[in-house]
């Protein structure tokens, strides 16, 4: 190639062209995406904000041909089945990861719970809904619960935390362990005490992102919560949910339950940003207190 200069540069304007023309198709798939990404952002500010008011926050869903009313009910309905997912599937998560971590990596049993694990990420959420409804809801004689709701969204919470708690435990140096055993700590305090601190960070953007995820799904909640107009703290009976009720008022003909569909969703979105935005705080803040 040396004793060829024509070639050469024949080579070199090829890879240039080529370069320029895979740059060109990056840049305009990028810009097709952000397009259509800031067309729903937008269409959704100029709909919900239009049923952003106090009511919002303090009435309960009207009855229809009602025009005052808000979702104060499903509000209140998301953040219970929420907290009761994570609370389930948080524990369930951690141990598992760690268990992974720390005692898996050399067993082939091992391999096959995270193969498995990663099958449940991926799975549809309304096969989880099913499962849930078909192994919880028909067993108590077709009782829709806010438990069974929490259940359904446990099943999406556990494989997110278990592969963030494996991941980061991983990441913790070995030096940080064996420094910890030769001292004569415990293995259960070694992994209390040094490695879950280390990994503290991570764990917790594993389990916002893992909230971030089941904030929005509606599926599940269909087979499990269904739904309940009226304000409800009793987890055993029918709750009302965020999601359910943008579903059900957004299909409905009546114009105050679209308004209220479309304000959900803006706030739905702006908390799943907010919880995003802590996630990606807390990595950038663990990232700089390592380096």
């Amino acid at each position: 190639m040396a004793g060829n200069p024509r070639g050469a540069s024949a080579l070199y304007l090829r890879r240039r062209i080529t370069n320029a023309v895979a740059l060109l198709l990056s840049c305009a798939t990028a810009l097709f995406g952000l397009f259509f990404l800031g067309w729903i952002l937008w269409t959704l500010l100029a709909k919900g904000l239009a049923g952003i008011d106090w009511n919002l926050f303090t009435r309960v869903t009207p009855p229809p041909m009602e025009e005052a009313g808000g979702l104060a009910n499903a509000f209140f309905g998301s953040a219970v089945v929420c907290a009761m997912a994570i609370a389930i599937g948080t524990p369930l998560g951690v141990a598992a990861g760690t268990w992974l971590a720390e005692y898996g990596k050399a067993r082939r049993i091992g391999t096959v719970v995270r193969f498995v694990n990663d099958i449940l990420l991926s799975a549809p959420s309304i096969v989880l809904g099913l499962f849930v409804y078909t192994l919880y809801v028909m067993r108590t004689g077709g009782n829709f619960s806010a438990f069974a709701g929490a259940l359904a969204l446990a099943f999406i919470v556990l494989p997110v935390v278990v592969r963030t708690t494996d991941e980061m435990l991983r990441l913790v140096p070995v030096q940080m362990r064996e420094a910890a055993l030769s001292l004569g700590i415990p293995q259960w305090k070694v992994t209390m005490q040094v490695l879950y601190r280390s990994a503290s960070a991570g764990i917790v953007t594993g389990i916002l992102l893992a909230l971030a995820r089941i904030s929005g799904e509606t599926a599940p909640l269909l087979f499990t919560a269904f739904g309940n107009q009226f304000w409800s703290t009793d987890v055993s009976r029918p709750m009302a949910t965020v999601p359910v009720v943008m579903n059900q008022f957004a299909a409905s003909p009546y114009e105050s339950w679209q308004v209220l569909a479309w304000a959900g969703a803006l706030v739905l979105t702006v908390f799943v940003l907010l919880v995003g935005l802590l996630a990606r705080g807390l990595l950038l803040r663990n990232r700089i207190a390592h380096d």
